[in-house]
C-alpha cells in the first residue's frame, strides 16, 4: 500500500490516501472506500481483501481525527462544516484522479457508517453513470423533512443499501428515503433490512457487492 498527498481545502487534506489492489497505471475498473467514524484508511481497504477482485484499484481517503464531519448524520447542514463540505470535495478530488485512466461508470464508491453517508450524499450531488455505489449502514445526509432537488440521473448505476432494522446510527426511515430518492434519481437500488444486525457488515452484504461488480464491471 502506498499513499499520496491531495491539495485540498481543510479539514480533509487529502494526506493520507492508501491504494491497494492493482496500480492506477495499470487498472481499468477502480473503487474508492471510505471509512466509518473512528476507523481510518486500513480499516476499510479490509473490505477489499474480502470482495476478492484484484483487478481492481482501490483508494481509501483517511479523514483528518478519524472523523469526517462532527456531528450525527441527521444534524443541519451547517452544524457539519466545514468537514462535510471538504470530505465531499475530497471524493470528488479522487474521482478526477481515477478518470484519467478509470471511467467512472467503472468506479465503485463504497462506504461504511459515517463513510457510507459522505459517499451516498456525494453521489446524489453529483449524479452520472457510475460503476455501483454501495452503502452499508448509512443513508443521505442531513435533517428530517429537507427537500430532497438534486440534479441529475444515475443512469440505471446499481446501487446496494444494507442495514440493519434497528441501527443505533442509521434510522430505518433513512434508508428507505435514500432508495426512493436514488431510484427516483435513474439508479437500481438494491436495499437490503437485516433483522437486529446491529451496526456492522454481514457476509450477506459482501456476497451483494460482488455480485454487484459482477454484473456491472465483469473481469
Amino acid at each position: 500500500m502506498s499513499a499520496t498527498t491531495a491539495r485540498l481545502t481543510p479539514p480533509h487534506l487529502g494526506d493520507r490516501v492508501l491504494a491497494a489492489g492493482r496500480p492506477l497505471g495499470e487498472a481499468t475498473a477502480a473503487m474508492i472506500l471510505v471509512h466509518g467514524r473512528g476507523a481510518d484508511a486500513e480499516d476499510i481497504l479490509g473490505l477489499a481483501r474480502e470482495l476478492g477482485r484484484s483487478d481492481l484499484a482501490y483508494l481509501a481517503p483517511e479523514a483528518s481525527g478519524y472523523t469526517w464531519y462532527p456531528y450525527s448524520f441527521l444534524a443541519p447542514f451547517e452544524n457539519n462544516e466545514p468537514g462535510l463540505s471538504s470530505g465531499l470535495a475530497l471524493l470528488g478530488h479522487l474521482l478526477a484522479r481515477l478518470e484519467e485512466g478509470v471511467p467512472a461508470e467503472r468506479t465503485v464508491l463504497l462506504g461504511f457508517s459515517q463513510g457510507a453517508c459522505l459517499s451516498l450524499e456525494f453521489a446524489a450531488r453529483n449524479a452520472r453513470r457510475y460503476g455501483g455505489i454501495v452503502g452499508l449502514s448509512g443513508g443521505l445526509i442531513g435533517p428530517p423533512g429537507i427537500p430532497r432537488s438534486y440534479s441529475g440521473s444515475f443512469e440505471g448505476t446499481p446501487v446496494f443499501l444494507g442495514c440493519s432494522d434497528r441501527d443505533p446510527h442509521i434510522p430505518l426511515e433513512r434508508v428507505k428515503e435514500t432508495t426512493e430518492v436514488l431510484t427516483r434519481m435513474g439508479a437500481q437500488v438494491t436495499e437490503r433490512i437485516y433483522p437486529a444486525m446491529g451496526h456492522t457488515v454481514n457476509q450477506d452484504e459482501l456476497e451483494h457487492v460482488r455480485a454487484l461488480l459482477a454484473a456491472s464491471i465483469p473481469v
